[in-house]
């Protein structure tokens, strides 16, 4: 049997920590957006202090020479830019930490379910991985594709926390009665995920190209932005309509099918939201001049959406099976 507080303590300890890498996702966005990913030029220190400074004066007079030579170029102080990117370090660490309390609190399975707990051992190896990757971010002087390869990696990081908490309560999640569900529903929600992935990828290279166009632009003037675009950013665009008919189409059988004091029943008006708010931020991106705001609450969105999807895919598996009397190692 199971340690009881031991298996709430870990399930909360690491809901927590899925939150956390959600905000992190979001302050990721934030640090693109406002073009802060160099406001610490250098890592894991920033500027050469664990605390970065507040004001120019702090530095060396000649501190734009010293990164020069390191071969960051063009190196100039911003105490906001410095601060956002510090703030998403200390997020980081933050949920490096979480992520070994998790780890620790999951040796209450080692001996009733060992994929538990081996699995939470994993994630700790993917943080310290992510970590090393974001270090490389900075050394490459923000790579798109170093920078698309570390958003891609902490969604891999949000799945598998989802995975590991969900089946620590799978004998609760068995009683959901999804018997009314349509036999199609777990093919379309299949396709769904899959779109979700594809329409991410889209935005990263929508996102790779903003980048480089911010950046001719200086990070001003981004009403002009859109005249530079390239036609993936169309096709991207275009493609959010049939996410939106295809998520609608899920969240309404889930509300026709499932006891509405049902545990998933929820889900059916967090899918709508989530979808429906995703492109609301898409459209004010491509309406609005491309407002700072809207990019990172747009990925954080794309993210959450993808793991609303793949949290009914767990609980529809694990539904659909027959309980056991023993629970498997």
């Amino acid at each position: 049997m199971t340690d009881t507080l031991n298996a709430i303590h870990f399930r909360r300890i690491g809901t927590v920590t899925i939150f956390a890498v959600y905000f992190l996702i979001l302050v990721g966005g934030i640090v693109r957006a406002s073009g802060a990913g160099m406001g610490c030029p250098d890592w894991p220190t920033c500027f050469g202090q664990l605390i970065p400074p507040t004001d120019v004066a702090e530095l060396p007079t000649d501190y734009q020479t010293i990164y020069a030579e390191r071969g960051y170029k063009d190196t100039h102080f911003n105490p906001v830019k410095t601060w956002t990117e510090y703030l998403n370090r200390l997020t980081g660490v933050t949920i490096g930490l979480l992520v070994l309390l998790t780890a620790w609190s999951s040796r209450v399975y080692l001996k009733t379910d060992k994929r538990v707990f081996y699995l939470s051992q994993t994630l700790v190896l993917l943080v310290g991985f992510q970590a090393w990757l974001g270090s490389q971010v900075v050394a490459s002087n923000l790579k798109p594709f170093m920078i698309t390869l570390h958003m891609l990696l902490a969604l891999l990081i949000v799945a598998l926390l989802l995975y590991v908490i969900a089946r620590s309560q799978r004998h609760f999640i068995r009683q959901i009665d999804t018997t009314r569900l349509p036999p199609a529903f777990k093919t379309v929600l299949i396709t769904a995920m899959a779109l979700t992935l594809l329409q991410v990828a889209m935005g990263t290279q929508v996102r790779e190209a903003v980048d480089m166009i911010a950046n001719q632009h200086g990070y001003i003037d981004r009403q002009y932005w859109r005249d530079d675009f390239p036609v993936i950013f169309y096709i991207h665009r275009s493609f959010s309509s049939v996410l939106l008919l295809t998520n609608l189409w899920l969240a309404f059988k889930l509300k026709r099918s499932i006891n509405k004091n049902g545990f998933l029943y929820p889900f059916s008006y967090v899918l709508t939201g989530l979808v429906t708010a995703a492109i609301l931020a898409g459209v004010s991106l491509d309406r609005l001049g491309f407002p700072a705001v809207a990019q990172p609450i747009h990925l954080l969105l794309a993210n959450l959406i993808f793991g609303a999807q793949f949290f009914i895919y767990i609980c529809l598996n694990y539904s659909s099976e027959k309980p056991k009397s023993l629970d498997p190692a």
